[in-house]
């Protein structure tokens, strides 16, 4: 029966194959359970609410990836859309948290529109490639600064605005020795080197606390075992229903918030999936991913699933790529996935004790380092180019708003083509943004 729904002879694999890569996806992605928690209560989320959120948003749309699209691809809360969510939405825009989820939940069914309406490659086709690529660098660089902020090693100070903070600290030197410690296992080629890392730093931190050595931010935390009751039912679910009533308060503010969410949104999901779907082989004559448009919606109703559990917007993993590169190719590793998902959820006390700030800065830092690769691929020899992107990661680092270092690429690439007399090669979709996000930076609505 598995056989001829999932068709693993024609895809060339096997069910004891696809379970093991299903495991293998999962230990890879396992890192954003104590991540997803840590970023989203910085925005005043309950952490125990986000962490029960995180689980079985990405479990139910792990499944339905598997199900529906039956591509090998986990799905979770997307880091930088997350950090998009709590810094820029939350805390940049002064929106509350149950706002932000319902705009979540509305920029997830206009990608599900624009999903199925097919005007994802008139999209695609309108952004120029260089800054779709420095924007996913961008929040890589934001990524890693948020996670060495959150650990002391970045500090304020009154007279540099940042300086570098005691690296002697108990949390400063144990997220610097995570740091080291995930990436000597990411060189090393080891499978869920993010998540061992994470563990292994962990480990060390109740060592620290166990000698006397740190705050005691490590011991476990009191989680009453009825917390997925409490969290989820009451704080979330209500939460979220009470952000629609404030959502339209402000129409220019919602604008803003549902053009960002859309636009980091897409950019992560098209490039993600099309990459996978290409290391699956599901690759047409035309050079197209086979099945792509049913990733896409599956992808689109996750975002749906997970705003209404009570998370940021739930996107394809990269990280799937482990477990594709081990003989994953169908939809079931995707429903594997899933299912470790959803049973992590009796682990809530053991990770959100373990998984402060200190432990989860290697994540943030080494994930950083994954997302800035792709500046390889930008055409540095162009000085419109050079210039927007420079601008894009620069003032998303500044100004700690993704949004505004989108707006200030978007805002310099229009005035150094107008400057170069290459103006009529951007379409009228580009000009729309930029005045769009002129009004952004100047009026700040």
């Amino acid at each position: 029966m598995l056989d001829n729904f999932f068709k693993f002879k024609e895809n060339g694999t096997d069910f004891k194959t696809e379970i093991i890569a299903g495991i293998t996806t999962f230990l890879a992605m396992a890192y954003i359970l104590g991540v997803n928690p840590v970023i989203l209560g910085d925005g005043g989320m309950p952490v125990t609410g986000v962490f029960f959120a995180t689980a079985v948003a990405s479990g139910v749309a792990s499944i339905i990836m598997g199900l529906v699209a039956k591509y090998p691809v986990g799905l979770a809360p997307g880091m930088g859309l997350n950090a998009l969510f709590t810094y820029t939405i939350i805390l940049g825009m002064g929106n509350t948290w149950e706002t932000a989820l319902a705009a979540v939940f509305i920029s997830s069914i206009i990608f599900l529109i624009i999903t199925i309406s097919g005007l994802r490659e008139a999209i695609l086709n309108a952004i120029p490639l260089d800054l779709k690529l420095g924007i996913g660098a961008a929040i890589g660089f934001f990524l890693a600064f948020l996670g060495l902020k959150g650990a002391g090693i970045i500090v304020a100070d009154p007279s540099t605005f940042v300086s570098m903070g005691a690296l002697s600290t108990a949390p400063a030197l144990l997220a610097m020795i995570g740091i080291i410690i995930t990436l000597i296992l990411y060189v090393k080629k080891v499978p869920a080197a993010v998540f061992l890392g994470l563990v292994i730093t962990a480990i060390i931190g109740v060592i620290f606390t166990a000698v006397g050595y740190g705050t005691g931010d490590m011991l476990m935390p009191a989680v009453p075992a009825q917390f997925i009751t409490t969290s989820f039912d009451l704080s979330l679910v209500a939460g979220f229903t009470k952000g629609f009533g404030q959502l339209f308060s402000n129409i220019p503010n919602l604008i803003m918030m549902l053009f960002s969410l859309v636009f980091v949104t897409f950019f992560d999901t098209t490039g993600t999936l099309m990459a996978l779907g290409r290391q699956c082989g599901f690759i047409d004559e035309e050079g197209q991913a086979v099945g792509i448009e049913n990733a896409f919606l599956a992808d689109a109703v996750g975002g749906i699933i997970g705003a209404i559990f009570g998370t940021s917007t739930v996107t394809a993993y990269v990280e799937s790529a482990a477990g594709i590169g081990i003989g994953g190719k169908t939809g079931l590793t995707a429903v594997v996935t899933g299912i470790l998902f959803i049973l992590s959820i009796f682990f809530a006390p053991l990770v959100l004790g373990l998984f402060t700030s200190p432990v989860t800065c290697a994540a943030l830092v080494i994930v950083g380092i994954l997302m800035i690769a792709q500046l390889k691929d930008v055409e540095w020899d162009n000085i419109i180019v050079a210039a927007s992107v420079f601008m894009t990661i620069i003032m998303m680092i500044l100004t700690y708003s993704i949004s505004l270092g989108i707006a200030w690429g978007f805002v310099v690439y229009a005035i150094a083509s107008l400057a170069s007399g290459k103006a009529k090669e951007l379409g009228w979709g580009i000009w729309l943004m930029v005045i769009v996000f002129v009004i952004y930076l100047f009026f700040g609505l």
